[in-house]
């Protein structure tokens, strides 16, 4: 669902109510500009994308990050950043 500014201004607990169900973007002059979603959709979103320290994995996880490789298909994009510096 897409709605303007003005119209979640006018009607923001109607738009609460439908972000429960699915994410309701909000439109600035034409652009999507601000997404409302239910709690749990945002946490379940987010979940994983936090950086953490290596300190703080658990072992199946560094196994897992040890055992992974990027599939030969991609790997081209080696290329993109031979030269790259940190």
């Amino acid at each position: 669902m897409k709605v303007t500014s003005t119209e979640f201004q006018q009607n923001v607990g109607r738009y609460q109510d439908a972000a429960q169900q699915a994410p309701v973007a909000i439109t600035k002059n034409g652009r999507t500009h601000t997404v409302l979603m239910s709690a749990s959709f945002f946490e379940m979103v987010m979940k994983g994308r936090v950086a953490r320290p290596v300190e703080d994995l658990d072992d199946d996880t560094l196994k897992a990050i040890a055992k992974s490789a990027v599939p030969a298909e991609y790997a081209d994009l080696d290329d993109l950043i031979k030269d790259w510096k940190a």
